[in-house]
């Protein structure tokens, strides 16, 4: 067991206990090398236990792999460090409490508060079922999220997560939490994969309606509006089927199951009863069906008329709009209206460009629409293209986490790796935008992932790869005829900012001097040739310039005999 004032690895100091369960205890620790605060879980081994083995060597096969995730709702693992009797992993440090806590101490929680969460975790686990392979979260319950005081949710404890391998016919070992998992956790009933995850969800949810907990008596998932006639019947028939014991029968996706919680008042039993007593009426006599069907039809191509009308006018409201939030509402309505067609999402994504600045209020607005209709969507002929451009907007005009003192290039490029990954994934090698999509993805993960790189000392060879992106990204970009102002500038400056902060890491891996002089060159030619048009990219490329004389001496510097 740590103790207060231990530093486990020379590096992270035990500051106090925060939370212990069967087989760990949480501590909050200070990274004395960063300055930054971490959670480390401690999983003691114990000898001749079983289940404890289990868990040990999952925590191991897995922290490597949770490492690559970065989802907002996630928490992120940094290190894992076995110090012989005891596995330590180190997370992020969650300000909050878990859902868990609010139950005991509150009891059942509001319903619109509890469909909000839901709508995140749900994010949170359809991101996790769209890896590459597929992870399976398997542990989905209250005390597994934690509530922000920000209001957000963030999904903790990957200690029994798993790679979904496609040619299993079973899970090797039973876990879970009894009453929260589903049947097929529990040996030879099959291998758990994403429908797993969301009976886990649907008993999560059931408890926070009601505050009946699943692993007490009565043992048994009641419809909620046992416990309390006031709630939703949409939500209920939605955690019904969340919690259907034969897999076939329930939500086969999260993205599906998200598009039910936006609707869920439509899944009520008063509205299938109405639907029932239409068909009743409908099927009573042949000639009634006749009339009918019709008056149906008629009113089908008199529907899809107005709808067309609809869109139309929409998208042409949207092209007029004097303000570039006047033009995502029209666009968000076009959307509603005919959610596959790719011209309005595209409409709205040139509207959050208008100002430069792709807002956090703008984001919300997009996501909401995309993850509505994100199944679907990448059905469609013309959703690489789509996702190309949502991961531009990302890369080049996110402003999250920008001020004054501090640019957010990591975090914008950190944001749009999962949408070249699809544009790549679903457009393939024959798309236009293949090479410069798996481009921007690569130079991502790159930036991601190398300061835990360089932490680790498993950065050599890296360096090579990523300069052969950087300097074919310049030269697609300088290319291109019209191409933005922003974004010929923010590809100089990357390129700037990587001879600038990684020359010796360059050269060490094999790029030559004269390479790197070539890239500088062409790169202080084309920003001097850029004309800009607004404060923004004025200031952008006095940025860029201000920095030429600091990257020749880095270059002079890494190549100094």
């Amino acid at each position: 067991m740590a103790s207060i004032g231990q530093v486990i690895d020379d590096k992270y100091e035990i500051l106090k206990l925060v939370g212990q369960g069967g087989m760990s205890k949480v501590y909050l620790a200070m990274d004395k090398r960063l300055n930054k605060q971490w959670a480390v879980k401690e999983i003691e081994k114990r000898a001749k236990d079983r289940n404890n083995e289990i868990v040990i060597q999952s925590a191991i096969a897995e922290a490597n792999l949770i490492k690559q995730l970065d989802h907002p709702a996630i928490v992120r693992i940094v290190d894992i460090i076995d110090n012989g009797n005891v596995i330590y992993i180190i997370e992020d440090y969650i300000e909050g409490e878990t859902l868990g806590t609010i139950l005991e101490n509150n009891g059942a929680q509001p319903q619109e508060l509890v469909i909000e969460w839901a709508m995140q975790i749900c994010e949170a686990l359809e991101y996790l079922h769209t890896r590459k392979p597929p992870i399976i979260y398997r542990d989905m319950k209250p005390a597994n999220v934690m509530l922000k005081p920000d209001g957000n949710i963030k999904v903790i404890d990957f200690g029994i997560a798993r790679e979904y391998k496609d040619q299993s016919l079973a899970d090797t070992v039973s876990l879970g939490t009894k009453g929260y998992a589903a049947p097929e956790q529990f040996g030879g009933k099959g291998q758990t994969d994403a429908r797993t995850d969301i009976y886990c969800l649907g008993v999560t949810l059931y408890h926070l309606l009601t505050g009946q907990n699943p692993c007490e008596p009565p043992y048994e998932i009641y419809p909620i509006r046992h416990w309390n006639p006031q709630l939703s019947a949409g939500l209920e028939a939605i955690i019904q089927k969340c919690t259907q014991l034969n897999p076939d029968d329930r939500y086969q996706s999260c993205a599906e199951l998200l598009y039910a919680l936006h609707h869920y008042e439509e899944y009520g039993a008063a509205y299938r009863a109405m639907q029932k007593s239409k068909l009743k009426k409908f099927i009573v006599t042949v000639s009634a069906m006749v009339i009918c069907l019709c008056v149906g039809v008629f009113g089908l191509l008199m529907r899809t008329a107005t709808n067309n009308a609809d869109y139309t006018q929409n998208i042409l409201q949207a092209e007029k709009a004097s303000t570039s939030e006047e033009k995502a509402n029209y666009y968000a309505t076009a959307i509603d209206i005919k959610p596959l067609e790719s011209e309005a999402y595209i409409g709205m994504i040139e509207a959050f460009k208008d100002d430069a600045a792709f807002s956090t209020d703008e984001e919300a607005l997009l996501k909401q629409k995309l993850n509505t209709n994100i199944a679907n969507l990448r059905n469609q002929e013309d959703y690489a293209e789509l996702a190309f451009e949502v991961g531009k907007l990302y890369w080049y005009y996110y402003d999250y986490g920008k001020s004054n003192a501090a640019d957010n290039q990591i975090t914008r490029m950190k944001s749009s790796i999962q949408w070249f990954e699809d544009a790549a994934e679903y457009g393939g090698e024959s798309s236009d935008n293949y090479l410069m999509s798996t481009i921007y993805r690569d130079i991502g993960k790159f930036n991601r992932d190398i300061n835990l790189n360089v932490e680790e000392a498993s950065d050599k060879g890296k360096y090579a790869p990523y300069w052969e992106n950087i300097k074919n990204l310049v030269s697609m970009i300088s290319s291109k005829e019209n191409e933005s102002e922003i974004i010929e500038l923010e590809v100089y400056r990357l390129s700037m900012y990587s001879i600038e902060n990684y020359a010796r890491k360059f050269k060490a891996d094999g790029v030559e001097q004269s390479d790197m002089i070539d890239l500088y060159n062409r790169v202080k030619k084309a920003v001097s040739g850029v004309a800009t048009t607004s404060d923004k990219t004025e200031t952008l490329k006095k940025d860029v310039m201000g920095r030429f004389s600091s990257i020749e001496g880095a270059i002079e510097n890494a190549y100094r005999e």
